[in-house]
């Protein structure tokens, strides 16, 4: 990890030491009411603002702290940029990442370690998806510096670096501004960084600069020009000779798009080969929404027991598989029970490519690999045809009476007629995970879940960030009773926005994952009014309805009125189930994952 802090500390520090007594302003230059040097008013706060609308951000989320409010005045007032308070830094976090799935690049702003380390958790989420998030925080005076003032927002030590010290393992680069003269560097290495490296970001800027000018900031900004990444001429060729000659030899080849898809910006590559090759097509469940399931070629979800039927037994089956952009830990691979073969498979990662248990080649990228094998790979449509051979179609829930208590596979029968290319899934943590799989996505439907990190509540900040960021999308949010209770203030955030995602709140009076995993008294929550507590947020401001439902005549009313009468509101549907009423592939992952958490110890 870089860690740059500015080193001038000395000439940061206040006329006087005496505990208590008020540091000066040193050396900086504030903007007065007074014309500015040269005639302009940039500024290093507006210099930030606008390397941010320049990447393509059109909104920040924020909590405001004493720390960071000079530097939300210049957010404010750039035009290019619209700043939205959030009820808590966890919740602003969430939203960025949810504003980067979509936008490719979010940015939060919080105060000093009160607001830092209560958004860290979900900046180490968007690090383990591999988003680029810039995490801005107001911090101390640049006086305070190399001092023994112990501050507020701290932990009553007057050493500030605990909270850098904490970003350090989930951000691929940090920046304390604490001297005008390297801000500018700083500052610009800190945003190419997050994007080169598709991770989060933190740069801290102490409460005295963001007004503060420098010659450096007095005209506009030079665009961002990063140089791309490159392969090796040698390395690209000799890897797609190997790989060619490893899979032209296989009788049933079989492709798999994994979640690093994304950060690669390889999903057309994948795409184009899959059309070339005529494989059977899969997705790891992480990467769903990022290869079409449209495709003339598609089978599904590969989740080894618990993936889309048929997909499993095809991919497992085959005598050579192509793994493009996988993660493999104890979620996906359902408690380490894929019957794969390391021998059989080509892995292929954003920037290298392993053939089975032969050649490995580095500097090599996905997007130049996948096109370029797409001309050397002959075409082999047999084990799709396999896969048509023993495919039966998806079974139909049992019919249930209108006024009979509801069944969670009936209520996403009606979410998957509800999908279209104009709308988006966003999955939470839990048995939606396994639901949402299911769900046949029409083609531009978007779809979000985090698999890596898995922390329950990330759903309703970033669903308020997805929606902010796709705003002609109407967004479904399934989100479980258990998960909402974290977050659930957010809800206030996306009616200030006028949002109209639609969410089912599924109540079925717990966590139902962890039951499914280990069973306990812990397990169960306090039940919730739902649409009263929404309906109170709404506190008659704002465009939000709200609806409780127990059976199927309920669900189909609420969701004829959400996309009628209420199309432009935010809508939220309270769904009321038996506390037993899982997918049964919840049931099966829950069994294995249980399995691998409780192994002994090595001997």
């Amino acid at each position: 990890m870089d860690n740059e802090i500015g080193s001038q500390l000395s000439s940061c520090k206040p006329t006087s030491n005496d505990v208590g007594c008020p540091p000066q302003n040193g050396s900086v230059s504030i903007i007065q009411d007074s014309p500015s040097h040269g005639g302009s008013h940039a500024t290093l706060g507006s210099h930030i603002a606008h390397r941010l609308v320049q990447i393509g951000i059109s909104d920040v989320f924020s909590v405001p702290g004493d720390f960071n409010l000079t530097l939300l005045d210049c957010i404010v007032a750039e035009p290019g940029l619209n700043n939205i308070g959030c009820c808590n830094e966890l919740n602003a976090g969430y939203a960025a990442d949810g504003y980067a799935r979509a936008r490719g690049v979010g940015a939060c702003v919080v105060t000093f370690t009160v607001g830092g380390l209560s958004i860290l958790n979900a900046i180490a989420g968007a690090y383990s998806e591999n988003l680029p998030v810039i995490c801005i925080v107001g911090g101390p005076n640049t006086n305070d510096y190399g001092t023994n003032r112990i501050l507020h927002h701290t932990i009553g030590l007057p050493d500030f670096s605990q909270e850098i010290r904490c970003f350090q393992p989930v951000t691929c680069y940090q920046a304390v501004i604490n001297h005008l003269d390297d801000a500018h560097e700083l500052i610009d290495k800190a945003i190419s960084t997050a994007l080169k490296e598709s991770k989060p970001v933190y740069i801290s800027v102490s409460c005295n600069l963001p007004t503060a000018t420098h010659p450096t900031f007095s005209r506009e900004p030079i665009p961002f020009a990063l140089s791309p990444k490159t392969s090796n001429s040698k390395g690209l060729e000799a890897a797609v000779e190997a790989a060619a000659a490893f899979l032209n030899k296989a009788v049933k080849p079989v492709m798999v798009g994994g979640p690093k898809l994304r950060v690669a910006k390889a999903t057309e590559a994948f795409v184009e080969l899959a059309d070339a090759s005529g494989y059977a097509l899969a997705v790891m469940p992480s990467a769903k929404g990022l290869v079409p399931e449209h495709h003339p070629h598609f089978i599904g979800t590969y989740w080894g027991a618990v993936g889309t039927a048929f997909c499993g037994e095809i991919v497992e089956s085959a005598d050579s598989y192509l793994f493009v952009g996988p993660i493999f830990n104890d979620y996906s691979s359902v408690g380490y029970s894929l019957l794969l073969k390391k021998e059989k498979a080509i892995i292929v990662q954003p920037e290298r490519v392993v053939i089975a248990n032969g050649p490995a080649f580095g500097c090599v990228l996905m997007k130049d690999f996948l096109p370029a094998l797409a001309k050397k790979i002959k075409k082999n449509t047999t084990a799709y045809e396999n896969y048509q051979r023993i495919y039966i179609p998806d079974g139909v829930p049992l019919k249930c009476e209108p006024t009979e208590p509801l069944k969670v596979n009936i209520l996403f029968q009606h979410i998957q007629k509800m999908l279209s290319g104009d709308g988006a899934v966003i999955a939470e943590t839990g048995d939606s995970w396994f639901n949402c799989q299911k769900l046949k996505l029409p083609e531009g439907c978007g779809y979000e879940f985090q698999m890596q990190y898995g922390s329950i509540g990330w759903s309703v900040g970033a669903l308020l960030g997805y929606a902010q960021s796709v705003p002609d999308k109407r967004v479904i949010a399934c989100i479980g009773d258990g998960s909402f209770q974290v977050t659930a203030q957010d809800v206030s955030t996306m009616m200030r926005c006028e949002q109209r995602s639609i969410i089912f709140l599924i109540n079925n009076g717990g966590y139902t994952i962890e039951v499914e995993i280990h069973d306990g008294p812990y397990n169960v929550i306090k039940n919730w009014n739902y649409t009263g507590l929404v309906d109170a947020i709404h506190n008659g401001q704002g465009k939000c309805w709200t609806m409780k439902v127990y059976n199927e005549k309920d669900l189909t009313d609420a969701i004829e009125i959400a996309t009628g009468d209420k199309k432009d509101c935010l809508c939220f549907i309270e769904v009321m189930v038996h506390k037993d009423d899982t997918s049964k592939e919840l049931l099966e992952w829950g069994s294995r994952v249980s399995s691998a958490n409780s192994r002994p110890p090595n001997p």
